[in-house]
């Protein structure tokens, strides 16, 4: 088998070159890539290269993530995150190929406590959000045997991240203001790339399991929550802080051109019961990538 990997130097697609790699032969390019036209910027030519390659299955991990700068360029962001994965759906459906495509809670409006399922009705508030639920809605209607998986809050032990922010300035300041009314689960890059491959093997012995599914580590907890387990995990192995608080603050202390969804709560129980998996805790996930970042 023969498998083609999108946007492989992104958190999630350094992963998924590991994960997808004893499925088959791995075809893995970014949009640098001087073998194949893999850039996304010029969604034309991404066609080309999937009649060129003839993959059984198409993952794209590319997209536009910097939410706050898609307000000020939404072309870019919808050629991105909606053209570029709709024809590579479209060239995916005539080569008789899967594909499988990322998308985020932010088509969500972030309303209500309870977690999201995948048939609830969307409303993103931002370009980003709007540009993404564009993107897996051309990805379903173009290409029949199609794996979606929404997710939330992605970290990865390589490049920067969340835990890494909080530690460098648990270091420099005496006091962190963090948010404490956005909710969600860290979800490792790791978790998504094995859990892909391992849904890939099983929609290609039953294609019926096509279809959209919520992705994201088990339990919840805030921005600020998560900061706190950060650094107590930090302070554990003996990495001096100087901070020896972590304030509550509301959205509202942090304003941002991009409005961020208050509920990133993802229900996995679809995708659980159809894959037969069990999801770890979000702290399990967080505390292993500290573990290697840490040590």
């Amino acid at each position: 088998m023969k498998l083609l990997l999108l946007g492989k130097g992104g958190q999630v697609g350094w992963e998924l070159q590991r994960s997808l790699a004893p499925l088959g032969e791995l075809v893995a390019l970014d949009h640098d890539s001087t073998e194949k036209h893999a850039d996304f910027s010029t969604p034309e030519a991404l066609a080309e290269t999937v009649r060129e390659v003839r993959p059984q299955v198409i993952v794209n991990a590319a997209a536009h993530t910097a939410v706050d700068k898609a307000e000020s360029e939404p072309e870019l962001a919808r050629k991105l995150n909606a053209t570029a994965p709709g024809v590579l759906a479209a060239a995916a459906q005539e080569v008789g190929a899967w594909m499988v495509h990322f998308s985020t809670d932010y088509v969500f409006d972030g309303s209500g406590s309870m977690p999201w399922r995948e048939d609830d009705a969307t409303g993103p508030l931002s370009v980003y959000g709007q540009t993404k639920l564009e993107g897996e809605q051309l990805v379903a209607l173009h290409c029949e045997r199609h794996l979606i998986f929404r997710t939330s809050w992605v970290y990865a032990a390589r490049g920067g991240n969340f835990a890494k922010t909080m530690l460098r300035l648990a270091k420099e300041r005496n006091r962190l203001l963090v948010i404490d009314d956005q909710f969600g689960a860290p979800t490792g890059a790791e978790l998504l790339a094995d859990v892909t491959a391992h849904a890939i093997r099983e929609a290609l012995r039953d294609p019926a399991k096509a279809g959209m599914y919520h992705l994201a580590a088990a339990g919840e907890t805030t921005w600020n929550g998560y900061a706190r387990f950060v650094l107590a995990q930090a302070r554990a192995v003996g990495v001096e802080l100087k901070a020896t608080a972590v304030d509550a603050v509301p959205t509202s202390a942090f304003p941002t051109l991009a409005r961020r969804p208050h509920n990133s709560r993802l229900s996995t129980e679809k995708l659980r019961q159809t894959f037969g998996l069990t999801l770890p805790h979000w702290q399990t996930g967080v505390a292993r990538m500290l573990s290697e970042t840490l040590g």
